[in-house]
């Protein structure tokens, strides 16, 4: 006569318990604070750029926009920098009128010749400095230096591309300009440098 097997022979009823979870170990913690904190870095930087906003340049506009929203340029803008994109177009010859007075401090601006000016289209042909200044958006600089070189009246941009101009509206030198030109002065683009549109 045999014994009762013991309870702990392979095969048979009642099975061992399962061990118990003991948690996880210090290693898991510390992986998972580092996977989090890379998490919530990652938030905080796109929440600073979204609340702050990414720095950005002048305000780009086209000489079109600029000449057909029915706002003079020097209320629109004030004297804020801005770029302004469109074909350049100068008449050095063929124009008439005053070199701007004695005054250099405000010549420059106020001047008629020569006639420097940025048009919304490249001229088709040969133009003059009346059709340029009806056209076109009146430009100027102090020392006359940030244009393009002289080409043909009419060619634009010496027929190679649309151009980005920077610079300002209501300069101070305006204040300067004879009365019957001051609004002229106030409205005429004064240039710091200009730049290909395609780069």
């Amino acid at each position: 006569m045999t014994g009762p097997e013991p309870e702990s022979a392979p095969g048979r009823y009642p099975f061992p318990p399962p061990p118990t979870y003991a948690g996880p170990t210090r290693e898991r913690w510390i992986w998972t604070a580092v996977v989090v904190g890379i998490g919530a870095l990652i938030f905080g930087v796109l929440l600073v750029s979204w609340i702050g906003g990414a720095p950005q340049g002048p305000q780009q506009v086209g000489v079109a926009d600029v000449l057909s929203s029915g706002t003079a340029p020097s209320t629109r803008f004030d004297s804020h920098e801005i770029q302004i994109a469109g074909w350049y177009a100068a008449a050095t010859t063929g124009c008439s009128g005053d070199d701007g007075g004695a005054d250099p401090s405000v010549s420059w601006l106020q001047r008629t010749c020569p006639v420097r000016v940025l048009l919304p289209q490249e001229p088709s042909g040969p133009v003059t400095a009346a059709q340029l200044l009806r056209d076109g958006l009146r430009l100027a600089a102090p020392n006359g230096e940030p244009f393009p070189p002289p080409a043909p009246t009419g060619s634009g941009t010496a027929g190679l591309e649309q151009l980005v101009f920077t610079g300002h509206f209501d300069d101070a030198a305006a204040a300067k300009c004879v009365p019957d030109r001051e609004d002229q002065c106030r409205n005429t683009f004064v240039v710091s440098g200009y730049a290909g549109l395609i780069r």
